[in-house]
């Protein structure tokens, strides 16, 4: 089992104005919409997205005024072509974003945003994937063996980089054979030991399977955390946790079908 990444979910407290804020300046566009009793969700994508490109999700409930952001979850990160980081960020200044962090005070390699709520988004510079699709997914940890082991033994993900400073080290891991418009999901490890908060502004992240109660026969077999089966959930999507309480969904998609969601 080595699906890959649908979607990152995160939550907003005024949806019009985070899909105001996305489809202006990252030019995404709605991919499905889903309003349920108390709550909406929103797909968001590039317009033309390859078949492994992950998704972002968008969760309005209701009543909801305040989001506590935490700091068990980092960023997003979205691709703009090599060399032409300046350029796109410039193009964000120009639209009225917030100058957060700009290419200069990171060393010229990337950038970072934040959306209406403050959630963090990072700006790569990459040669594959539409321009700003999702690159990669930053969670924080607090064992680097133990969060890769999860990954690499319960979903069969593979250690595709690394970078490790005096502070701390950053793992990236994805599935075996991914294609290059894949996301990864960034592990951050700070080695002070710090313990972290998950707060309710992150969701989780979605992995993509081929056969929902298959596989998820195999997490429950490899000792996942048994959190929210499939029979619970109607038989139409399941979640586990990771060892630091990320809560990962997993779920079949037809991405031919008529509608992204399985309600």
């Amino acid at each position: 089992m080595d699906g890959t990444v649908d979607h990152t979910m995160i939550r907003v407290t005024d949806l019009e104005a985070s899909l105001e804020w996305y489809q202006t300046h990252l030019e995404y566009e709605q991919k499905d919409r889903y309003e349920g009793d108390g709550f909406t969700i929103v797909y968001l994508g590039p317009e033309e997205m390859h078949e492994e490109s992950a998704f972002l999700e968008l969760t309005h409930n209701e009543g909801t005024d305040d989001l506590e952001m935490g700091d068990a979850w980092g960023h997003i990160a979205v691709r703009v072509p090599e060399g032409e980081l300046e350029e796109y960020y410039q193009q964000l200044m120009d639209q009225g974003v917030e100058d957060y962090r700009d290419p200069e005070s990171c060393g010229g390699r990337y950038a970072f945003v934040k959306d209406p709520d403050g959630h963090e988004v990072e700006i790569v510079q990459r040669d594959q994937g539409a321009v700003w699709s999702i690159d990669h997914t930053m969670i924080r940890v607090e064992d680097a063996d133990e969060a890769l082991g999860f990954w690499t033994r319960k979903f069969e993900y593979t250690e595709t980089k690394r970078w490790e400073s005096d502070t701390f080290a950053n793992y990236f891991v994805e599935p075996k054979d991914a294609a290059p418009e894949a996301m990864a999901v960034e592990l951050t490890y700070n080695y002070d030991g710090r313990t972290y908060e998950m707060g309710d502004a992150w969701g989780h992240l979605c992995v993509r399977v081929d056969d929902l109660e298959d596989d998820w026969d195999t997490l429950i077999e490899r000792e996942a955390d048994d959190y929210r089966d499939p029979e619970s959930n109607d038989n139409m999507y399941a979640f586990t946790k990771d060892q630091d309480g990320h809560e990962i969904e997993l779920l079949e998609r037809d991405l031919e079908a008529d509608s992204l969601f399985p309600f």
